[in-house]
Order: structure tokens, then C-alpha cells, then sequence
């Protein structure tokens, strides 16, 4: 069975989000499906989007995970946004962040031990 994932995140204001995502995730939106709408395509087959939807927005929960955590975390932080938790698992490293409206995105992975 072929496997791919589609996930959206709802924010309250589409061009402020669309802004914040661009900083997080690195690139421009892949495409925008309307006007309220933009998506990021992360690999072959996996895809996240926003869309203005203020009903439900600030509640999405989700994770990136990268193959160098340290070096994505620090391209994140040369765009001006900063984790505003750290968690450590067994190797595994997840940052924190949220967009203006409480959304969370983890950003992680497997760091090599020093």
C-alpha cells in the first residue's frame, strides 16, 4: 500500500501564516490551491498546508523530522524565529515552535552523538 499524508494547519490570518511558514519550512509554498490556501510539498508524497479557517485555528500538532536537526534548527533561527521548547528522547531531539495562533510544529530528529 502506497503511503502519503496531506496535513493542514488553520490560522486565523493567511498572509501572516503564509509568511511564517515560508520562514520555518525553508522554501515557498509548492502551490496555492485559492486565495486562503498554500502548500509545501516536503517529500514525494508528504504534504502540509495552511488555510485561513478561523473556526479551528491554533489547534494543529505536528512534526518535521530532518536528517541534521542542528543544521535546520540554526537555518530556522537565521530567519528570526526561535523554539520556544526543546525536548530530548533517547537521541531524539524535537524543537518547539508555535505560529501566532498556537499551532505547534515540532522540528526533529536523531542528533549524533559529539
Amino acid at each position: 500500500m502506497a503511503v502519503g499524508i496531506f496535513a493542514g494547519i488553520a490560522v486565523n490570518d493567511f498572509r501572516q501564516a503564509l509568511d511564517w511558514y515560508k520562514r520555518l519550512l525553508g522554501a515557498e509554498p509548492a502551490f496555492f490551491p485559492n486565495d486562503v490556501e498554500a502548500v509545501w510539498q516536503l517529500a514525494e508524497d508528504l504534504h502540509v498546508y495552511i488555510i485561513q479557517d478561523a473556526d479551528r485555528a491554533g489547534g494543529a500538532v505536528g512534526m518535521i523530522w530532518v536528517d541534521d536537526p542542528v543544521v535546520e534548527i540554526a537555518r530556522i533561527a537565521d530567519q528570526g524565529i526561535e523554539p520556544v521548547n526543546v525536548e530530548e528522547h533517547d537521541g531524539v531531539w524535537k524543537y518547539v515552535f508555535h505560529d501566532a495562533d498556537g499551532n505547534e510544529t515540532g522540528v526533529g530528529g536523531q542528533v549524533a552523538s559529539p
